[in-house]
């Protein structure tokens, strides 16, 4: 019976190493996908690879046949293993710049440091016995024995957690809102997940593995679980770094991922790992059903998915928003696109034309520059003729016909107005019918039908028209919402700097790179330099002396400063390590054109553009340097005073 148990919870352990691992991947993939501009989420990405890179190398360890592969894969674990402190105190690094205190350079040279033991500890293991030594094997576990440097990389790991730690409480301590708070707490105690997945514990001893076989694997699955919580709680925290989202769609987001991602993939592998060993069981190997099951697992898991997130969603994220989540959902579901109104009004006009037996008609819509058709069915086109569309209304040519109204003659068409249902009764639009004879000759029966479609034309244009009131609205609405979003978000760290420093506010803009992209463009005059936010920073203030009091030229100076910052030393060349200068020099300042920048640089234009966007890259940072040094300067002067 022990023996039944034990082989159950070692290929639950595989199941959950597993799991782990595609959750790891998954949650780098998340990070690099909405959070890549982010430092914090950049990082955190590194250290979920460290994870997926352990957690795989689990699962080849507990499926090699072989010792030489077995040492081959838990020599491989280190790759993931060695770099895990060094992405610790890059992360906790990260943090704490996203709180607002930027490295002054001692933690730069700890985090480079530590990458570089890093590699040597990876390197010490792939070449060397120091670090790790001879294969051992306990209780159906593999492992390497520790070597004579093993206790000196613990005290490494161990510093540097205790490194890591102070900077989170540093963190902790600039959190300045309950929700910021509460979320660091989430991401300290998750951050323990990493460090319980990763490191090599069975190297320390195995005497509980070799007495009690029963808790030690019992233990390593319940571990690994709680690892998966850890990660996904870490995860969720370092979700809300950088982003200007509402916390409702962070969530929401992050759940359909996890969802979508791991926990689909976990459980099509539990039922094909359960269905094989089952198969085996009744002498069925390599069974038909077992592809069968996890194909179809896999859908009907999709299914599932699809029927209860919404609902969940709703429960857990929205809370007393829920109605006004509603309302945007029902807009995005029913919203009534160009490509909606033209098929809905073909169909009308298909209609009219079944009706007054019409080999042609169209519908046109009063718009900014007069009447404009919008849709037309049969052969006729109303824009092929000697005129256009009617310019006007001819009282002298109009009917009345019982039922319908009033209708126009025009060009060899019965014109009738859509009037809108408001008390104005404005016109909206014509529809226009092919006459089938020189006089409107509609029954009764006919004319009620036409004008039942007409209705409905003029009620499909008065919708679209309202929806874009709305979304002038929208457009009008959406960079204040954005403006206050990122406010919000700041202000856990920031406090009343996220509302006042001039750089935070521009980063309410997509990409503070586009707006010195933009300036640069007009360096020498245009509106994207003498009407750019960038106006608004403090460096570019404090340079007005020196600018005879002139903004516009004040920025443009602080612009070359930036590019001077990237400029290497010595003369000017056209060599690899002065691309990015050159670029800058020849493109923006000199006014170049790309094709003649790219002649002259020996580059094609793709790779212009790419090396340009690195450049940008590279002045930008470098302002915000000289931004943040006017800032200290600037709080240095007031304490003084």
């Amino acid at each position: 019976m022990n023996d039944g148990l034990l082989g159950l919870l070692q290929a639950f352990n595989q199941i959950v190493t597993a799991g782990n691992a595609i959750t790891a991947f998954s949650l780098l993939l998340y990070s690099l996908t909405f959070n890549l501009r982010e430092r914090v989420a950049r990082t955190f990405a590194l250290l979920m690879g460290c994870v997926a890179i352990v957690y795989f190398g689990d699962v080849l360890v507990s499926t090699a046949q072989q010792d030489h592969e077995l040492v081959l894969w838990l020599r491989l674990q280190w790759l993931g293993i060695a770099f895990v402190p060094a992405i610790y105190i890059h992360f906790s690094d990260a943090l704490l710049a996203a709180t607002g205190k930027p490295s002054r350079g001692r933690r730069k040279a700890v985090i480079v440091a530590s990458y570089i033991i890093g590699l040597a500890a990876f390197y010490a293991v792939a070449q060397t016995d120091l670090l790790t030594a001879q294969l051992e094997r306990t209780a159906g576990a593999g492992y390497m024995r520790s070597g004579p440097l093993f206790p000196i990389y613990t005290i490494f790991l161990l510093s540097i957690l205790s490194f890591s730690g102070f900077n989170y409480w540093r963190a902790y301590q600039r959190a300045l809102t309950r929700t910021s708070r509460r979320r660091l707490r989430y991401l300290i105690f998750g951050s323990l997940g990493p460090i319980l997945a990763t490191y090599p514990f069975l190297m320390l001893g195995s005497s509980i593995a070799e007495n009690s076989p029963i808790l030690f694997w019992s233990f390593l699955v319940l571990s690994t679980l709680l690892v998966t919580g850890m990660l996904v709680l870490m995860a969720y925290s370092v979700a809300y770094s950088g982003v200007s989202y509402p916390d409702r769609v962070v969530k929401s987001r992050l759940f359909q991922w996890i969802l979508r991602g791991p926990v689909v993939a976990s459980t099509v592998l539990t039922i094909t790992v359960l269905l094989n060993r089952v198969a085996i069981r009744f002498n069925m190997e390599n069974s038909r059903l077992v592809p069968f099951a996890m194909v179809a697992s896999l859908l009907l898991l999709q299914y599932f998915i699809t029927l209860v997130r919404q609902p969940i969603e709703k429960w857990l994220f929205y809370g007393t928003d829920r109605e006004d989540v509603a309302r945007l959902q029902l807009l995005e579901d029913r919203l009534l696109t160009t490509s909606d109104l033209r098929q809905f009004l073909e169909s009308v006009l298909n209609a009219i034309c079944d009706i007054t037996e019409s080999v042609s008609a169209f519908i046109a819509v009063f718009g900014e520059n007069g009447l404009e058709l919008e849709v037309a069915v049969g052969p006729d086109d109303p824009l092929r003729g000697p005129e256009d569309l009617p310019p006007v209304l001819l009282a002298d040519k109009k009917r009345t016909i019982d039922g319908l109204g009033t209708l126009f003659i025009w060009d060899g068409y019965w014109l009738i107005p859509l009037k809108g249902n408001d008390s104005s009764g404005e016109i909206v639009g014509l529809i226009g019918i092919r006459a089938r004879a020189e006089e409107p000759d509609y029954n009764e029966e006919e004319a009620l039908s036409v004008k039942s479609l007409a209705a409905q034309a003029t009620m499909a244009l008065a919708d679209r028209k309202l929806q874009r009131e709305v979304f002038s609205v929208v457009d009008r609405l959406v960079p204040q919402i954005e403006e206050i979003q990122r406010m919000r978000a700041a202000a856990g760290f920031l406090g009343t700097n996220a509302f006042t420093d001039p750089l935070e506010n521009l980063r309410s803009e997509k990409d503070l790179v586009q707006l010195v992209r933009g300036a640069l463009s007009h360096y020498w005059g245009g509106p994207r330099l003498t009407k750019s936010p960038l106006l608004q920073l403090r460096v570019v203030r404090q340079a007005l002396d020196d600018h005879e009091g002139n903004p516009v030229n004040a920025l443009r100076g602080i612009l070359r400063q930036g590019i001077e910052r990237i400029r290497p030393e010595g003369e000017r060349r056209f060599t690899a390590e002065w691309i990015l200068y050159n670029i800058l020099e020849m493109k923006f300042v000199e006014g170049r054109k790309v094709r003649d920048v790219a002649l002259r640089l020996a580059m094609s234009e793709a790779d212009l553009y790419r090396k340009q966007r690195v450049a940008l890259e590279a002045v930008t940072s470098a302002i915000s340097d000289m931004e943040r040094t006017a800032s200290r300067s600037r709080g240095a002067e007031n304490k003084a005073t």
